[in-house]
């Protein structure tokens, strides 16, 4: 069982003091491979490097973020390794589901997401959802679209709170409004427990072309009523004890190079050929640059511009997680397999692990956990993560160069 919150919190505060200190004789040492076992925290750092004190022993090095602690009220996010506000990484997140269709762009505060999820719907265009943490200084969020049932299983993951605006009612009803899931849903047909307060139509800026948007796109969750809604339907604002970190991370100073594993600079989750795989609406694709360690996004021809900053979408990590899928009732409505197992891509440093993907528990299911063709669990850069959650059927189409 991977570690809880906040285990072993105690145990961490000494080893600290440890570290503080400094030691050593000045020799270079070898330093640790990714992967094994750890027992420290990682510091901040401003915390590291501290002076040498003659008769201390050196602490073993760190190479992958264990135990959290807090660091000058700071502590490691458990969606993406870095260093943050206590209150923000101790905090859920809340999980937005959000269009992708060109006619939707661009979206607004896009880029402020520590984990985006990509994956197809009817009609054969992807939809996302993104996952906030830090979004104290964000007044809205949007455009919000409608629910899938699978997008809300993979929120439960992250004991996230699930904002909506609408559902898929045969597929998502019972399933949305049962305990399993804590959600902040606009008052439509199929939601029991709505919360409308936080939403809003905004009256956004016509297009280069001069054309408006249609009104299905102009529905925004409203940052201030989420919070509201949250404190009125009861849910807890912190993590709960069921909770598992998303990913183990690479300590800092100790990044996740995978030397010996192919390179994948050019990647392409719908492949270049025209397929029904979902991904050919927006021909997404990330471009890995060495210099920041980062992919940045493409669609539609183009970068992925987040309207809030007009900042280019980009991560430290993307994920292919392959899913059975079927189509339901003939009608379009698709359905992904996100439980169990399946073949898996890992994308970092601009290398590909290639391995499998593992999640198990239910109701109460816990994070994806994805390991190499080794069965050694992966370790992640620092930074934010896209997932693009892909349909077994079209996986041959997969690229990376």
């Amino acid at each position: 069982m991977r570690k809880r919150l906040f285990a072993g919190m105690l145990t961490a505060l000494c080893i600290i003091a440890c570290m503080l200190t400094g030691c050593g004789d000045g020799e270079e040492e070898e330093l640790p491979v990714i992967g094994e076992e750890i027992t420290q925290p990682s510091l901040p750092p401003e915390t590291q490097g501290t002076e040498e004190t003659e008769g201390t022993q050196e602490p073993e090095p760190v190479t992958t973020i264990t135990d959290r602690v807090v660091v000058d009220g700071k502590m490691q996010s458990y969606l993406t390794g870095e260093w943050k506000d206590e209150a923000v990484v101790k905090r859920r997140s809340m999980a937005v589901m959000m269009p992708n269709n060109k006619k939707a762009l661009p979206q607004y505060g896009i880029s402020r997401a520590s984990i985006i999820y990509e994956a197809p719907v009817e009609g054969r265009m992807t939809r996302l959802m993104a996952f906030y943490e830090d979004y104290d200084d964000l007044d809205k969020i949007g455009p919000v679209r409608s629910s899938r049932d699978y997008f809300v299983y993979e929120a439960m993951a992250y004991d996230a709170i699930y904002c909506n605006w609408g559902l898929a009612v045969p597929y998502v009803k019972d399933l949305i409004n049962s305990d399993r899931i804590d959600n902040i849903s606009q008052a439509v047909m199929g939601i029991d427990k709505p919360y409308a307060n936080a939403f809003d139509l905004i009256n956004r800026p016509k297009r280069s072309d001069g054309s408006s948007y249609a009104q299905e796109y102009t529905g925004y969750l409203l940052v201030d009523g989420y919070e509201k809604g949250v404190e009125k339907l009861g849910y807890e604002t912190e993590y709960r004890d069921s909770f598992v970190q998303a990913f183990t991370f690479a300590a800092d100073g100790y990044p996740a190079a995978y030397d010996d594993h192919e390179d994948a600079t050019m990647i392409y989750p719908g492949g270049t050929e025209s397929n029904r795989g979902g991904y050919g609406d927006a021909k997404p694709y990330f471009e890995y640059h060495k210099e920041d360690g980062l992919y940045y996004r493409y669609q539609f021809g183009g970068k992925h511009i987040d309207e809030m900053n007009n900042e280019q979408l980009a991560v430290s990590n993307v994920i292919f997680k392959i899913c059975h899928g079927e189509v339901r009732d003939n009608k379009d409505y698709l359905a992904f397999g996100v439980h169990g197992s399946g073949q898996a891509y890992v994308f970092t440093a601009g290398k590909v692990i290639k391995g499998t993907w593992t999640r198990t528990g239910d109701p109460n299911p816990e994070v994806n956990i994805f390991y190499d063709e080794n069965g050694n669990e992966i370790i992640f850069n620092q930074g934010k993560t896209w997932i693009c959650n892909i349909w077994d059927e079209y996986s041959e189409y997969i690229k990376y160069e």
